[in-house]
This record gives structure tokens, sequence and C-alpha cells, in this order.
């Protein structure tokens, strides 16, 4: 993948320094953490599949989202792991590979949070057209091109940071393959590369994050002249029930009625998620 100096071959991940002494709980923590978040999200991949009554737009965004948490914990708690029984050496290429998955998870989960703030405001702005204006061939385009950029614009920093010379320190100050921490041991001048990155985080963060300021601020806007009371809570309540999978997707699956149904119906799970006394399943 790289061009780099022969006399050093590895990297080597320092973890958490100063907490050594603590290593066997943090070992047992974070692998508790990525058994709970894998199993969990892979069973809403599986819910989301199965359940007709899921498959809408909404849980089609949902189940992107799980995707990635998926990938993102895969791609950094089993080295981490690994780092705390003293396997703390990483290769080159699996470190740039890492560093890529870790960067572009991130950046895919903003664009698709981007996504899915437009469409809470479609809507509530423009509810007449929001069957014309998305659909299911609408979702799956903004999907594919939300992953395709996600996946390709940190390509362009991770693959010239690959190009670098590293031919002194080899210690990551770092638990991951972290970009900074990287490059900063390069024995060159990186700030191309600092400029660079920064460009690439304007566009992949800021951007989004401003198109979801816009569309909330249009969305309260169009709320605030709503006439009734009624009208008010039921667009509030459509977008804080949007916002809060974004903040912790499983604790929002814990509370989603329909999510609980599913699991109640394909897996059984009556102690955990107890099923409610009523016949009927609210909608969002």
């Amino acid at each position: 993948m790289s061009n780099l100096t022969e006399s050093i071959t590895d990297f080597i991940l320092i973890g958490f320094p100063g907490l050594q002494d603590y290593k066997n709980i943090l070992f047992g923590f974070f692998l508790a953490l990525f058994l709970v978040t894998c199993i969990g999200n892979l069973c809403i991949l599986g819910l989301v599949i199965l359940d007709q009554r899921l498959h809408t737009l909404m849980y089609f965004f949902l189940w992107n989202l799980a995707l990635l948490d998926v990938l993102t914990v895969t791609a950094i708690i089993p080295k981490l792991l690994a780092v705390f029984l003293e396997h703390n050496t990483i290769s080159f290429a699996t470190c740039f590979v890492q560093m890529y998955m870790i960067i572009s998870c991130g950046a895919t989960e903003i664009l698709l949070v981007a996504a899915m703030a437009y469409n809470r405001y479609v809507a509530v702005v423009k509810p007449l057209h929001y069957n014309i204006i998305i659909n299911l061939k609408t979702c799956i385009v903004i999907a594919v091109t939300v992953w395709i950029l996600g996946f390709l614009i940190p390509l362009i920093t991770d693959t010239m940071a690959s190009y670098l010379p590293f031919c002194s320190s080899n210690q990551i100050m770092h638990c991951f393959c972290d970009y900074p921490a990287v490059i900063s041991l390069a024995c060159t001048d990186v700030s191309s590369h600092a400029i660079g990155s920064l460009c690439l985080v304007l566009i992949v963060v800021y951007v989004p994050f401003i198109f979801v300021l816009w569309t909330y601020l249009k969305i309260i806007t169009s709320v605030i002249k709503l006439k009734t009371e009624g009208s008010h809570k039921k667009a509030f309540s459509m977008c804080f029930s949007h916002f809060t999978p974004m903040v912790n997707l499983m604790v929002y699956s814990l509370r989603n009625e329909k999510i609980k149904a599913a699991a109640q119906k394909y897996f059984r799970i009556y102690i955990i998620l107890p099923e409610k006394t009523h016949p009927s399943v609210r909608s969002l």
C-alpha cells in the first residue's frame, strides 16, 4: 500500500499510558462493549430485514446506522483488545487500513445524519409532497451516494499518508491508528498533509453540520407557524424521534415499540423487552 522506509516495518500502539495496572478491567469493559454493540446492532439489522412493519424509509436509515456501528467497533476494538494482551504491534498496511475504516465510517455517518435531517425536513415542511420527493428509490440513491462519498473522500488522505517516510519513532501514542498520531511520526514536513486534511474535514464535517442546522431551523420555523398545539407537539415529536438514534442507536431501539414487537416475534425476548398489554403498536 505504501512506499515506506524499510528500517521501520511496524507501528507500536501504546494504548492507555498510565493505566497499565487496570488493563484487565479495561479489557473486560471493551470486550463487553464490543459484544453488546455487535450483537445489538446485528439484531437490528436482522429485524429490519425480517419484519415487514419495519420496511419503511425511517428504518432503512436506521439499518444503515446500525451497519456503520458494527463496522466502526470492528475496526477499533479487536486490535484494542490485543493491545491489552500485550500484542501491541501493528503492521503499516493494517494500520492504514484501520485508519481508513475509522475515518470512512465516521464520515459516512455524518453524511447519513444529514440525509436523515433532509428526510425530516421534507416530512415536516413539505408534508403534502413527501411521498413524491422521498421514496424508496430516492433513499437508495441517497444511501449509495453517502456510502460512496464517505469511503471515497478519506481514501485521498489515507493514501497520501501511506507514502510519507517513517524513519524515526514508530510508537503511536494512542490505542488505535489515529490519523494525527500517525502522521506526526513522519520524518518530513507534513504541513501540506495537515492542510489537506483540514480541507477535507471542513467538507465532510462542517458542510453536513451546517446543512443539518439549516434543515432543523426550517423545521422549527415551520412548526411555529402551525396553528394548533397538537400540531406543534406532533411535529416536534417526529423530529426528536429521529434525533435520538443519532445519539444512541441501541437505547433508541430498546425503547422503540415496533422494534420491540419485532424482537418479541422473531427472537422471543420477553424478559428484556416485555410485551405491551395494548394490542396496537404506536407509530412514530
